[in-house]
């Protein structure tokens, strides 16, 4: 895990840090789409964390893009295309899925 130090006291957090597994890959992009109705920048933002968890270089190859802008895109001030979010999910061996609710009483 890198440490950067803001004012020299304590290490910046970045949650890429602590992906360990595809379990918590999932965990983190299910609980952006659940966030995404309040917050439309929640998913792409789950994505940048999984892509800086790993090699970006090699994501930014799988998915057709620049590692510039793969970073971009994914960024608190990214706005990437459907098939952006589509691409990165599928290259990080991960899918999508929509699943009705139970109608409640």
């Amino acid at each position: 895990m890198s440490v950067a130090r803001v004012g020299g006291e304590f290490p910046v957090f970045d949650a890429a840090d602590y992906i360990a597994d595809s379990d918590d890959a999932a965990a983190l992009l299910t609980t952006a789409l659940e966030d995404s109705a309040d917050d439309p920048g929640a998913l792409p933002a789950a994505l940048g964390i999984l892509a800086r968890s790993g090699n970006m270089s090699e994501l930014a190859r799988r998915v057709g893009m620049s590692r510039d802008g793969l970073y971009r895109a994914l960024s608190a001030d990214g706005n990437p295309r459907w098939s952006t979010v589509l691409r990165v999910t599928q290259a990080l061996n991960l899918r999508l899925e929509v699943h009705q609710e139970p109608r409640s009483a």
